[in-house]
């Protein structure tokens, strides 16, 4: 129970980070009026989040590590509340950006720190559902997000503040709450040299184990990172670098994030009025939730490999008929297809890709790993937010959804050559089965 409340406490940040992430939805066509943004600046205004997220995770290996998983935890929880209050009062476009940027330095900060603690406090057997965990408080907090749209559509010129403003409530609630995880027992064994520590912590976490059971897990924590040179960028460390690194770009390359951030206006590109396009954006947060349900279900049944297969033709499937429907004009499809899209993401990469970068990396490298995949992950989503706007208006629709199908055949071919399983394994054993032990 210990471990299920501290995974859950943990993986509120994902909450935090799906609203923030998403609430700018439905507040995006109102800036640029507002502002008179062109589409560049428009892009850049609707990416500033993600520009921070790239910081904080290209960051997020260092006080992830330096000052140890709770400390950066608590962090996270302080720049949520800074930025939501700041982004609902900002003046100007350049307010804006500076803070939607500094709310996206905890959301990357998060996609490091978080699905790590899991993954270092959770038994093998529940490893993928609790590190899920966190994926599932995104696809919640995306869910609210538009819930909470939709309700604050109708509260006048000022209602993208409080779409904006309300995440400040949640992100307390969190920074409060974070102040009573303990610290991960594999850090404090590996990192600060804390037996004594790092034991009372596996105690918690194993209440049944024998004294000498807990000493004898301990050495192994402390031997597997003995092991480990003290550089991350060597050829010992090349296949976990190359698979946080490949399922963090198809992640983004499938076109989840321009999906999940204009939704409405691709509703409307089909004859949707706005009101119809918000609330058919509340269906993609129900659809997400449920099929993320369905995915952490299966996580540790079927296991990471089996559910990036089967999201891989969900994909190529949906991507390829949302294309066809703009080609040839059968837009009522359209809703359907984008649902079938979220569905497949949420069963497949949305439940796999923060448990697998999680369990990939050596304890001595797991941060730095983690921060890889989150930094590739976000480079990438911030990119793709960055020029969709663009795109949709240099190409016709059709051909940018063609693109990403195309992306997502090549994903399938990677899973089927690359993949390695992980379901079930101890930390320690995934070294070896990678060769980086």
């Amino acid at each position: 129970m210990n471990v299920f409340l501290w995974s859950v406490t943990s993986a509120l940040a994902g909450f935090l980070f799906g609203f923030d992430t998403v609430v700018i939805s439905g507040a995006e066509q109102t800036i640029q009026a507002l502002w008179s943004l062109d589409p560049g600046m428009h892009g850049i205004a609707m990416a500033s989040a993600l520009y921070g997220t790239v910081i904080g995770a290209l960051l997020g290996g260092w006080p992830t590590d330096r000052f140890g998983r709770k400390a950066t935890l608590q962090f996270i929880g302080v720049l949520y509340l800074v930025g939501a209050i700041w982004s609902a009062l900002a003046t100007d476009v350049h307010s804006f950006i500076a803070a939607r940027a500094l709310g996206g330095l905890g959301i990357g900060l998060s996609t490091v720190a978080a699905p790590l603690y899991i993954s270092e406090i959770a038994p093998p057997s529940h490893r993928g559902r609790l590190a899920g965990l966190f994926q599932f408080n995104i696809v919640f907090g995306i869910l609210v997000a538009y819930l909470s749209n939709a309700a604050l559509g109708a509260a006048g010129e000022n209602a993208w503040r409080w779409m904006l403003g309300v995440a400040a409530l949640p992100s307390l609630i969190y920074a409060a709450l974070s102040l009573m995880l303990p610290e991960s027992p594999r850090w404090l064994l590996s990192r600060k040299q804390d037996r004594a520590g790092g034991l009372a912590v596996l105690r918690l976490i194993e209440p049944k184990a024998t004294a000498a059971e807990l000493e004898t897990k301990a050495d192994e924590i402390i031997a597997a990172a003995a092991t480990q040179s003290s550089r991350f960028f060597t050829r010992a460390l090349s296949a976990p670098i190359l698979l946080a690194f490949l399922i963090a770009f198809f992640n983004q390359l499938s076109g989840i994030n321009a999906i999940l951030y204009f939704a409405p206006r691709i509703f409307e590109m089909t004859g949707l009025g706005e009101e119809a396009a918000l609330l058919q954006s509340v269906g993609i947060g129900i659809t997400n939730l449920i099929f993320t349900f369905v995915g952490l279900w299966l996580i540790d049944k079927l296991g990471r490999r089996t559910l990036l297969y089967i999201g891989s033709f969900g994909y190529i499937i949906s991507l390829g008929l949302t294309a066809w429907a703009f080609f040839t004009g059968h837009y009522a499809i359209v809703p359907a297809c984008i649902f079938a899209f979220i569905a497949s993401h949420a069963i497949g990469q949305g439940a796999v890709i923060w448990v697998y970068i999680s369990e990939i990396f050596p304890n001595r490298h797991r941060a730095e790993g983690q921060a890889l995949g989150s930094f590739t992950h976000w480079l990438f989503a911030a990119l793709l937010t960055s020029f969709f706007p663009q795109l949709v208006t240099a190409f016709a629709p059709g051909y940018v959804f063609l693109f990403f199908a195309g992306m997502m055949v090549l994903q399938l071919i990677w899973v089927r050559i690359m993949v390695v399983e992980t379901k079930g394994l101890p930390l320690e054993d995934i070294q070896k089965r990678l060769g980086t032990a």
